[in-house]
């Protein structure tokens, strides 16, 4: 049975003081979330909350996405300890999105696993589809991106002219695309395929080359160029 408080537990099984002396590594995700909430509820810890939180939801990400109303069937877990959770996850994503911007100022791609990692962060936890062109120069490095389109990806989105526009504009010597499946799943649809042939197609009559486009979800992405879509 728990110690109702964690000020009882030993030294060096309380997260806090684990975290200090071990560093974060060494923490299991109960306890580091029972360093974020800091108190438990009427005779559990922190980290019984914690636990009871991760037994309620299937992923850190269903923690994430969870509505303030998806919590209220936690005892203990009031307002502000439901705003400490959103701020640190909130923080962890500006951590993210922060690395990819000043990782390099023009970034320089070998493979789809490059372009997976950099542009990662810049998708994470989007609700929606976002469609972006990266435009890259003749030394294959992205020197401009631009968002085509926010919603489901659809031909009235994402029309050839529209993309093209912007690449003639900067002077683009080849451009990739990559956007995002919220729902998890990176297999490309029908709508994918079909949009990209027709890119692939204005792009050649134009003169730049399309690279590849790829579609990134949460942990996994496509490469359509890869797999032989295109």
């Amino acid at each position: 049975m728990e110690y109702k408080s964690i000020k009882k537990w030993p030294e060096d099984e309380r997260p806090r003081e684990r975290l200090l002396k071990f560093g974060a590594h060494s923490l299991s995700t109960a306890q580091i979330l029972a360093i974020i909430l800091r108190t438990g509820g009427q005779e559990k810890s922190a980290i019984g909350l914690a636990r009871e939180i991760l037994m309620r939801f299937s992923s850190l990400k269903d923690i994430e996405d969870a509505s303030p109303a998806e919590f209220s069937g936690i005892k203990g877990m009031g307002d502000a300890k439901i705003a400490q959770l959103k701020a640190a996850f909130e923080l962890g994503r500006r951590l993210l999105q922060s690395g990819a911007e000043d990782n390099l100022l023009t970034p320089s791609f070998k493979n789809s696993r490059q372009v997976y990692e950099y542009y990662l962060p810049r998708f994470y936890g989007l609700k929606k589809e976002r469609f972006l062109c990266a435009m890259l120069d003749n030394k294959n490095r992205v020197f401009k991106e631009t968002i085509v389109s926010d919603g489901t990806l659809t031909s009235s989105l994402v029309h050839p002219r529209e993309v093209f526009r912007y690449a003639i504009k900067e002077a683009a010597a080849s451009v990739l695309f990559i956007h995002n499946h919220p729902s998890g799943d990176p297999n490309p649809s029908r709508d994918d395929i079909s949009i990209t042939k027709r890119l692939i197609e204005t792009g050649k009559l134009v003169g730049i080359n399309v690279l590849d486009h790829i579609v990134i979800s949460d942990g996994r992405y496509m490469s359509l160029l890869e797999t032989g879509y295109i």
